[in-house]
């Protein structure tokens, strides 16, 4: 998964600053992001705080980690009933 230049805090004030009122284009120029980036974070984002978008993250990365490993594994899995079937 990419690596956001932006931290957890960073775009949860962008996403507060819009629901305050302020217009979405101003606030893109303003922070450096382009329109479709902003609607993406709200759509992903959207009524988290920093901590719970933290927990998003990190559950995000562990369920990476377990679907490499269960590829691998399945990878292996196959490999070994080849060799068995071979044998016989």
């Amino acid at each position: 998964m990419k690596k956001s230049r932006f931290t957890d805090s960073q775009i949860v004030a962008v996403l507060k600053e819009v629901e305050l009122g302020a217009k979405v284009g101003e606030t893109c120029r303003k922070h450096g992001i382009s329109e479709p980036t902003y609607y993406k974070w709200k759509s992903q984002f959207a009524g988290m705080n920093v901590s719970s978008l933290a927990q998003l993250r990190e559950l995000q990365e562990e369920n990476a980690r377990l679907k490499r490993m269960y590829a691998e594994l399945a990878l292996m899995h196959t490999a070994l009933k080849d060799v068995v079937e071979r044998k016989l």
